[in-house]
């Protein structure tokens, strides 16, 4: 697996450094990768229950969707960044809100958080820079082993990324992770269909299928080429390891 450079310029995003400097630079500023809480929002509202059951946002930055997402009825969110200053800031500028928490830390390493933490993990971007930094597989496995071992069983992961089936479901179908990926497409902000154009599409909500080698089928277009995509890895419960267990005794 290499390093995703689809995207990349020069800058290294796995490096502390560059965050620190950037949000230093950009100061009181907010800024939310991709898309917003309101075009997520069925998204996460349709995997992620709410409750008072704990969540957690990687690489949260000084993004206002945690906000968003307490005002929506979550009462337990963690944020976590790799930037001392983002975390800093944004701990300021929420500190009247009890649902926030934040807490400086990579994501490749999240020894701080015991096994089955969380019901469910969003990442905006944070993978996505990652695969732009120096030893980008070894990172990103890193990561998304930090991350099946935080969900609980029956938990989800949610990745919004640029990274279309290619070049994401090589690193999120190993496995390891034992957890079943489905994908969605979203057109990026402010995208409008073209005046008389139809869409076979009823819903983003719907799934949109891969091929055995996880590409999009040929016949497959995109209504947006700039569209996101949205992986959601569902962290097998109990019984699906147990069925998985029989049907690979059976095969022996």
């Amino acid at each position: 697996m290499m390093r995703d450079v689809s995207s990349c310029n020069t800058y290294d995003y796995g490096d502390a450094q560059y965050w620190d400097a950037r949000y230093v630079q950009e100061g009181d500023s907010l800024f939310d990768w991709y898309q917003r809480y309101s075009a997520l929002r069925p998204f996460i509202r349709n995997f992620i229950p709410l409750t008072s059951s704990p969540v957690l946002v990687v690489g949260s930055g000084n993004a206002v969707m945690s906000e968003d997402m307490a005002k929506d009825g979550y009462e337990d969110i963690m944020n976590i960044d790799i930037s001392s200053v983002a975390i800093n800031l944004m701990k300021t500028r929420n500190k009247h809100i009890p649902q926030l928490k934040y807490k400086q830390m990579d994501v490749r390493d999240m020894s701080f958080f015991p096994d089955e933490s969380f019901d469910g993990i969003i990442d905006k971007g944070t993978l996505d820079s990652l695969m732009c930094g120096s030893d980008a597989p070894i990172s990103a496995a890193q990561m998304l082993g930090e991350v099946s071992r935080l969900l609980k069983p029956g938990g989800v992961y949610i990745l919004i990324t640029y990274g279309d089936p290619k070049v994401r479901m090589p690193h999120l179908s190993r496995p390891v992770y034992d957890w079943n990926t489905v994908l969605y497409i979203q057109p990026r902000p402010g995208f409008q269909r073209p005046e008389g154009c139809s869409s076979s599409r009823k819903s983003y909500l719907e799934p949109v299928p891969v091929t055995e080698n996880g590409s999009l089928p040929a016949e497959f277009v995109m209504e947006d080429p700039d569209s996101h995509f949205i992986y959601v890895c569902k962290k097998k419960d109990a019984t699906e390891l147990l069925s998985l267990y029989r049907l690979r005794i059976d095969d022996l």
